[in-house]
């Protein structure tokens, strides 16, 4: 079955609008794990406008399943994630200043660069995964950089879904398809949710992991986190 990993960004950008720490965001990840998440995920950025490095290092703690630290692999970046050793990095090819992720990774142009990261991290026993589109040349690329992983950036998907699903989702088909037939495992992650994700699962029911953050918090503040979460991992169960 496809894991859950509870992206808590939008936790820290709450607290921070306020200072302090409420909400907490280390107590979040833990209730969302006990609430019956897969996962976490933080994607620590330059400016630390929501996640912060000490909050990572603080989630390292108490973290009892499966933690994915994501973010474009500068010098900081890599240095953190070899000091955290998480169980997946994945590599985003944000800008410092960018609002979120908002493109996938050019794998030949850039193939170089992340085999040289990718076996940094994998020596250090941390699972890789690269943010990356639908282009099949992209995908197998990628393969070549010695990635275990490739997360599939959803944002056209979501976008399109309420226009023609079945149109919207062809293209995802065919790249995860292709990613398993170069042996890469397959996530996936921007822009989904509630109305969306089931159709996605039942399309491409071997993915190995969603992230979701935006959506699910704000899912969160109507059905409250517990509900919520149990709510997302119905969506991820197939019909039979």
């Amino acid at each position: 079955m496809t894991k859950l990993s509870v992206n808590v960004n939008k936790i820290a950008t709450l607290r921070n609008a306020r200072g302090g720490n409420v909400p907490d965001v280390v107590k979040m990840a833990v209730d969302c794990e006990m609430f019956g998440a897969d996962g976490i995920t933080v994607h620590p950025r330059p400016d630390e406008r929501h996640i912060r490095y000490q909050d990572v290092l603080d989630l390292k703690e108490v973290i009892t399943k499966e933690f994915n630290i994501e973010g474009y692999p500068n010098e900081r970046y890599i240095e953190l994630v070899k000091r955290v050793r998480p169980d997946q990095a994945t590599l985003v090819p944000d800008p410092p200043d960018a609002l979120t992720s908002n493109a996938g990774w050019d794998t030949m142009k850039n193939k170089a660069f992340l085999k040289d990261i990718i076996a940094e991290l994998k020596a250090e026993g941390i699972r890789t995964s690269i943010f990356i589109e639908t282009d099949l040349a992209m995908i197998e690329a990628a393969a070549e950089t010695g990635t275990d992983r490739i997360e599939l950036y959803t944002e056209p998907y979501a976008a399109n879904y309420g226009v023609d699903r079945e149109k919207a989702v062809k293209p995802f088909v065919n790249a995860a398809v292709r990613a398993r037939e170069v042996g890469l495992g397959i996530n996936a992650g921007h822009d989904l949710n509630l109305e969306n994700l089931h159709f996605l699962i039942e399309k491409i029911p071997f993915i190995d992991e969603v992230s979701i953050g935006h959506a699910l918090i704000a899912d969160a503040l109507y059905y409250g986190i517990q509900n919520t979460i149990q709510m997302y991992k119905r969506k991820l169960i197939p019909d039979r």
